[in-house]
């Protein structure tokens, strides 16, 4: 009796182990093709030159030929408080943190 559950212990144990990897695997692949549809209806969308139109014109405030636009700023240097709560933090230019470490050594020596 001890021999017979000895023997069926590994094969038992790899097939519970394989069962679960399967269940990852299918989830993983759930996601992925999620993501392909999502990337699909992008790419459908930059296909339509309507989108493209609406996009260029509020991410760089592009105008049609003979209309006049403006950009207005709040008198903050063109950032707003509700921008500045939710933006990142700006990080500087790598020339602008060397500069800063050149002009630091040269105060200290």
């Amino acid at each position: 009796m001890c021999a017979i559950a000895l023997s069926l212990a590994y094969p038992v144990r790899e097939y519970v182990a394989q069962r679960s990897e399967i269940s990852r695997l299918q989830k993983q692949e759930a996601a992925v093709r999620k993501d392909v549809r999502e990337l699909t209806d992008k790419k459908a969308s930059l296909g339509d030159p309507d989108y493209v139109k609406r996009e260029a014109r509020r991410r760089l405030h592009f105008c049609d030929p003979g209309e006049q636009c403006y950009v207005v700023l709040d008198g903050q240097g063109g950032t707003s408080e509700q921008q500045e709560e939710t933006g990142p933090t700006r990080t500087p230019p790598w020339y602008e943190t060397l500069w800063r470490s050149v002009e630091a050594a040269d105060r200290q020596g």
